[in-house]
């Protein structure tokens, strides 16, 4: 199996796991502290069905104060792409989940992709997403990361034409990354309604798992986006349970509720 496959697969609803939706969790490498980053990880991974790592950078224009905050301390503590890779690849333990390194493009520019694809591969890597990387301007990368069987994600966004939309839809890999700047409460019974017209129009377009994120923080939030998406993705609530010093799997287990069709 490549390694995209595997995030597919973990992401993929079916048998018992059709029952409760997928959940993507988010945490910036090295946060809250750079010794804990392994540790922190393996907790992730064994409550999520995939892990985003987020490369710490310097004006991280996509992100949020509180992924802004962790991206910052991270830097100050030296966590760098160079350092995450040799974190991975020092571990002595599997990783249940697939993961995934979320980075802005001068990281990996400054790493060189082919040398950045072999070794992502060799440390268990099985993608990327790059939220400053126009599709028109991925097919360096994703020949790189291709070659050595990684994903590269793509993006949407309400506001993505009907027509970029099939494009993106067609050419991603592993899962296709709703983004929405809609929030929503937990008072909410429903999701608005332009919202999950949204998001149905982007399972119409691909046959990958669809993963949303909305600043998700309760069960019942989950369960409304679950019936749009295939998935949530889980970001600075979940940092902010690290910088707490809370247990992250615990609080991710507590998002999975049991769905009703």
């Amino acid at each position: 199996m490549q390694p995209r496959d595997r995030i597919r697969q973990a992401l993929t609803r079916s048998g018992d796991a059709a029952s409760t939706p997928a959940i993507v969790a988010f945490i910036t490498a090295g946060y809250p502290e750079r010794a804990g980053f392994l540790k922190v990880l393996r907790a992730v991974a064994g409550a999520a069905d995939a892990v985003e790592i987020g490369v710490p950078f310097s004006d991280p224009m996509a992100d949020g104060v509180t992924i802004q905050r962790s991206s910052q301390r991270a830097i100050e503590q030296g966590v760098s792409l160079r350092w995450i890779f040799d974190e991975l690849a020092r571990r002595d333990f599997e990783l249940p989940a697939p993961i995934l390194l979320m980075s802005y493009l001068n990281p990996l520019l400054a790493f060189g992709y082919e040398a950045l694809a072999r070794r992502a591969a060799e440390v268990g890597v099985s993608g990327f997403i790059v939220p400053d990387l126009p599709y028109e301007e991925s097919a360096p990368l994703r020949e790189a990361l291709g070659a050595h069987g990684l994903a590269l994600v793509q993006l949407v966004t309400p506001a993505t034409p009907p027509v970029r939309l099939r494009i993106l839809g067609a050419n991603s890999e592993g899962f296709v990354y709703a983004v929405t700047r809609t929030g929503i409460t937990g008072g909410q019974s429903s999701l608005p309604a332009e919202l999950a017209a949204y998001l149905t129009s982007v399972k119409a377009v691909t046959d990958l798992p669809v993963c949303a994120g909305f600043g998700v923080r309760s069960a019942d939030q989950v369960a409304m986006i679950a019936k749009h998406a295939d998935g949530v993705i889980v970001g600075s609530a979940l940092i902010e349970v690290l910088e707490r010093g809370d247990d992250p799997a615990e609080f991710l287990r507590s998002l999975r509720p049991r769905l009703t069709k």
